[in-house]
């Protein structure tokens, strides 16, 4: 169970938990630093279709990366209905600078890889693109901490074509009201490209996103046959292995 692998994870990691980037209760970082602080760190920002999921419950998620030497940090964020999609992303733009400025004195100042799952998928991939907002918008910031690498697990690039699927098991409306008429900034697949690398994961029988919408749109995809959505953070599935696998290859390790 994944909840209950989390609380002794965290249990067993837990220096640096529960570090507030804002003023929100689930403004918080979750860090796991490694012993090196040049690591790289792996960012995971969790799933839940924007609207439920919490970041503790996903803490094992860092066992693997903080095995293999690198440093981790999940942060959470506001859910909707409470929050609309240019708060969300706002938040997470706060998270990461917060890192940027702070994560050196809790042992991390490595490179960034953004990952998440599902909704946290299609948040990494914004984050990848936040750099090439105009300069002035309130979302990309000043000094934008570049990520090097985006990698989405079954997450949403294009919001849009999210409301194309009628029968979608979470609802086909939620996106477009969530974003309003914010399109061309929440939505990755209408952001300029920016320099970070994205990757995506998507498997041939997840319904939630299905690899039509990564063919779409367009970055580099891996997709695994006879696994659905929950498998992407699944460590004992075809598809983690490939993950792991594209994220060693990519740093060289």
């Amino acid at each position: 169970n994944r909840n209950t692998l989390s609380v002794a994870f965290r249990a067993a990691h837990a220096g640096h938990l529960d570090l507030p980037f804002g003023a929100g209760e689930r403004e918080k970082w979750d860090l796991y630093p490694a012993a090196r602080a040049d690591a790289p760190c792996l960012v995971f920002i969790h799933g839940g279709y924007w609207q439920r999921n919490r970041r503790e419950d996903f803490a094992i998620m860092a066992e693997g990366a903080l095995a293999a030497g690198w440093s981790v940090g999940i942060c959470g964020y506001t859910l909707a209905p409470d929050a609309s999609m240019n708060k969300i992303v706002a938040e997470i733009h706060a998270a990461l600078d917060w890192l940027g400025v702070h994560g050196k004195a809790h042992g991390i100042a490595g490179k960034v890889v953004a990952s998440g799952w599902s909704a946290g998928g299609h948040l990494a991939l914004w984050l990848a693109r936040r750099s090439a907002l105009a300069k002035g918008d309130a979302l990309r910031g000043r000094a934008p901490l570049l990520v090097d690498v985006a990698i989405s697990q079954g997450g949403l690039p294009d919001l849009r074509a999210q409301t194309k699927l009628p029968d979608h098991p979470c609802g086909a409306d939620a996106a477009t009201k969530m974003a309003g008429d914010a399109f061309a900034r929440v939505s990755p697949s209408e952001m300029p490209k920016a320099r970070g690398r994205e990757i995506q994961f998507n498997n041939d029988r997840d319904r939630i996103a299905p690899p039509v919408f990564g063919r779409a749109y367009g970055a580099k995809m891996v997709t695994t046959p006879g696994e659905g959505h929950v498998e992407l953070i699944a460590p004992d599935s075809v598809s983690w292995g490939k993950q792991r696998a594209e994220i060693l290859r990519v740093f060289k390790l």
